[in-house]
């Protein structure tokens, strides 16, 4: 089954077409249940476009939003675009089928990662509720690359606003725990009762980590991912006192507000 290239826009918020033809059928059974974020890591936002829609690159997504706010749209909504690449959340693989993607211009972190501009991210709001708005995708699904990808991306980053996003009524949050500097956390290695608590959170919320064992690499690695979304202040793998709490407030207020673990 061939999917033909998009020709208008699923959202009144689109700005211009793109069309992108690295682009097939979701699988079957599969409709939008998560919302994937990105930045392209490109200089240019035509530079992205062009990437994204080349054949050789085997790379697409369904929306790009420029510096500007600008969104463009390469890839319908029904159908299966290629951002997500090898990855996994809550014991699901095929995360291109079950999403959609969003790439925020930003060349990232290997060519100076600038901050988000407000207007940029005001048109990341308005497009995320929009697409919230017509599929049932819960807040816990709003998810970034990094989520999803352990260790093999960091994008959106540090710097993206998760906590303003979320109250423009988009995704899951609680208020990080601060920041002891002085608490380097538990060392690589160590087994005990709060490792297995953090294992066992993490894997409950979604991030792809087994529930036994002691704070390993890929332990390290899942919680690395957890801060560049959830507790931003220091992003460095550590299993400290902050993280555990941010991690342990998020779970429960999941279960209190009656956030739905897929």
């Amino acid at each position: 089954m061939t999917v033909p290239l998009i020709d208008r826009p699923d959202s009144p918020l689109v700005a211009d077409l793109h069309p992108s033809p690295n682009i097939e059928p979701r699988r079957p059974g599969f409709v939008p249940s998560m919302l994937l974020l990105h930045y392209t890591g490109l200089p240019t936002v035509e530079r992205a476009l062009d990437v994204l829609s080349r054949p050789d690159c085997k790379v697409s997504c369904h929306y790009v939003v420029d510096e500007t706010g600008r969104i463009i749209q390469m890839v319908a909504e029904e159908a299966r675009a290629w951002h997500a690449g090898l990855s996994s959340w809550a014991g699901e693989t095929d995360i291109n089928s079950a999403s959609i993607g969003i790439e925020i211009q930003n060349p990232g972190h290997t060519l100076g990662y600038p901050d988000f501009p407000a207007t940029q991210m005001q048109a990341v709001a308005a497009l995320s509720r929009d697409i919230l708005g017509r599929h049932e995708i819960p807040p816990e699904r709003v998810l970034a690359h990094s989520d999803v990808a352990l260790g093999r991306k960091i994008d959106p980053g540090e710097k993206f606003d998760w906590a303003w996003l979320a109250a423009q009524g988009v995704g899951h949050w609680v208020a990080p725990a601060p920041l002891d500097e002085g608490d380097e956390g538990w060392p690589p290695g160590t087994e005990r009762p709060e490792i297995l608590h953090a294992r066992a959170a993490l894997a409950a919320y979604g991030y792809g980590v087994e529930t036994e064992g002691g704070l390993d690499a890929h332990l390290q690695t899942a919680v690395r991912a957890f801060q560049l979304h959830f507790r931003q202040a220091r992003c460095d793998g550590r299993l400290d006192s902050s993280t555990l709490d941010t991690l342990s407030r998020l779970t429960a207020a999941r279960a209190r507000d009656g956030v739905r673990i897929a």
